[in-house]
């Protein structure tokens, strides 16, 4: 110790640097715990293989609890500014829960079809009658290769969803 250094500063500057990195050590142990489970974060993202899928057949995936909708679309169905283009293949992805209610709407033959109030959804997703007031939501997405992440917003997902909006 110095001689302008007394005993109370000695002890009080000691205390304080032990409060400074015991503060810190309980930050650090705070953000553990407030951090997602490495199970949850993996649950937040789902891969689809688009490959498997067969034209004007919907197939239904889960993604963070919610239905997601995936149809490839045969040539003879309309052509629509949500179309997800992959090579010479067209595609929908959509949130499978009505816009309505929250219902979730079956297939039937070119359309979805909400049974709880009678909303019907095109092929491209467009509400066509009924209640919903706005198409099936759009879940984010990114293309890699032949596949789609839900859960990531990659340039695909930004040019559908900018389209949306106007």
């Amino acid at each position: 110790m110095s001689k302008e250094t007394n005993r109370r500063d000695f002890l009080g500057y000691s205390f304080a640097a032990v409060a400074a990195v015991g503060g810190a050590a309980s930050l650090v142990g705070m953000k553990q715990v407030w951090d997602p489970l490495p199970s949850v974060l993996a649950g937040g993202f789902t891969t689809v293989d688009l490959t498997t899928l067969k034209a004007g057949e919907p197939e239904t995936f889960v993604w963070r609890g919610k239905p997601i909708f995936v149809l490839k679309k045969t040539a003879e169905m309309e052509q629509s500014t949500r179309d997800l283009h992959i090579g010479e293949d067209r595609f929908i992805i959509a949130i499978g829960l009505c816009t309505h209610l929250g219902c979730i709407p079956a297939w039937k033959k070119d359309t979805w079809k909400c049974a709880c109030h009678g909303g019907e959804y095109n092929s491209s997703a467009k509400q066509t009658f009924g209640p919903p007031p706005r198409p099936l939501d759009l879940p984010p997405f990114s293309v890699n290769g032949t596949s789609i992440v839900l859960g990531e917003e990659g340039p695909e997902y930004k040019k559908i969803a900018e389209t949306l909006k106007a």
